[in-house]
């Protein structure tokens, strides 16, 4: 029986993967702004067979609830076996392009929220010498697109940093796995096509979560597919994307 904390417990993919863990028979502490979204995500859980379930409104934005919520989760639940951290927003790319607070506000939301959180999260597992840190970071964290790049540094930022901390837990038997997504059928992507054969829906993606977490895996590509897309794109000359990701923001801009 697992112990399992996750944080944005109400999105489309959390609450999925959460569903999986609840078959397993786990424990659960959920963590999210929609009280009235986690208590609903809370009641399914239970019908589908979770042992235990402790919901808690938590707005990542505000650090001085992190160390609030850890000492409640680690009170209701004792050793954290797997924390999910599957928070976020999709930037509106053209709003931060003419304000620098919209900007501030996109990336502190999609990165220093959650390496706060890690930054706590991180001693906690290395004292108990077990764990796994499971972060949702983004496929755009690869490489600049004019189209998302505030998005996009904001989770080159998490994967880096999730990486360095990935090494620095090795020794104390804690591992840090980093899920990079690509396009996904959720409400945060409602205004962009939510069809086609890239678009994975919540489910599939929250199954490759649950099954890597399981393996020890350090990073996941989800669907599978993006592995060698990505692949082609980081290997694509800088000259080139330049051009090609030009094009992408002139065609999202009707240009």
């Amino acid at each position: 029986m697992k112990n399992i904390l996750i944080i944005g417990a109400s999105s489309a993919i959390a609450s999925a993967c959460a569903q999986r863990w609840a078959v397993q028979g786990a424990r659960l502490f959920l963590a999210g702004r929609q009280t009235t979204r986690l208590k609903a995500v809370a009641q399914d859980l239970r019908v589908r067979g979770a042992q235990e379930i402790h919901t808690r409104k938590f707005d990542i934005n505000n650090r001085a609830q992190h160390s609030a919520l850890l000492s409640a989760a680690r009170s209701a639940l004792g050793s954290l076996d797997i924390v999910l951290i599957a928070h976020g927003t999709l930037a509106d790319q053209t709003l931060c392009e003419r304000d620098v607070n919209v900007t501030v506000s996109e990336f502190t939301t999609n990165a220093l929220s959650t390496i706060a959180l890690l930054t706590l999260i991180a001693p906690i597992l290395e004292v108990q010498g077990s764990g796994t840190l499971a972060v949702i970071s983004s496929v755009a964290g690869e490489r600049g697109h004019a189209s998302n790049y505030v998005y996009g540094a904001a989770k080159a930022a998490v994967t880096t940093f999730c990486e360095g901390l990935r090494a620095r837990l090795f020794r104390a038997n804690v591992r840090v796995l980093t899920i990079k997504p690509g396009f996904v059928a959720t409400p945060l992507t409602a205004g962009i096509a939510r069809s086609g054969m890239l678009v994975a829906s919540p489910a599939r993606v929250a199954g490759d979560i649950v099954r890597a977490v399981a393996r020890g895996k350090d990073t996941l590509y989800t669907p599978w597919f993006w592995i060698a897309i990505m692949l082609a794109i980081r290997s694509t000359p800088r000259f080139v994307f330049k051009r090609m990701a030009s094009s992408s923001a002139a065609a999202r801009d009707g240009g």
